[in-house]
């Protein structure tokens, strides 16, 4: 079982930055594939970037490409959202999803995530 615990949501301005973290109690994501969705009210989840653990491989949702960056911390077993240049769209819930994932596919759906966080809540302001 893996339990994920998001963090670093908050309220920014438009252009600024924020920076999420999720992190894995009860196991490594060795082996593993994380990804970011998110769900702003009114609107289904969707994808927002993911990353495989042991190849690094990654993908983003072409709405972030350029403004958004995924990685992995070893040392904490921590994958980051670096969220920059965020725009009020950008407003949802941010969620970790993981599973796990032994080739270098880099999963971007839902039904591909068997483990999900609670979420972590991301405003930008206009």
């Amino acid at each position: 079982q893996v339990q994920l615990v998001e963090s670093g949501g908050g309220l920014v301005q438009a252009g600024g930055s924020l920076r999420l973290s999720c992190a894995a109690s009860g196991r490594t994501f060795s082996s593993y594939a994380v990804g970011w969705f998110r769900q702003a009210p009114g609107k289904d989840r969707e994808f927002v970037a993911a990353i495989n653990w042991n190849f690094g491989s990654t993908d983003y949702a072409d709405s972030v490409k350029g403004r958004f960056a995924i990685s992995r911390d070893t040392a904490k077993n921590t994958v980051s959202l670096a969220m920059n240049s965020l725009k009020p769209e950008d407003t949802a819930v941010y969620y970790c999803a993981a599973d796990r994932r032994t080739l270098g596919y880099v999963p971007t759906r839902e039904y591909e995530y068997n483990y999900w966080g609670q979420g972590t809540q991301v405003t930008v302001s206009s």
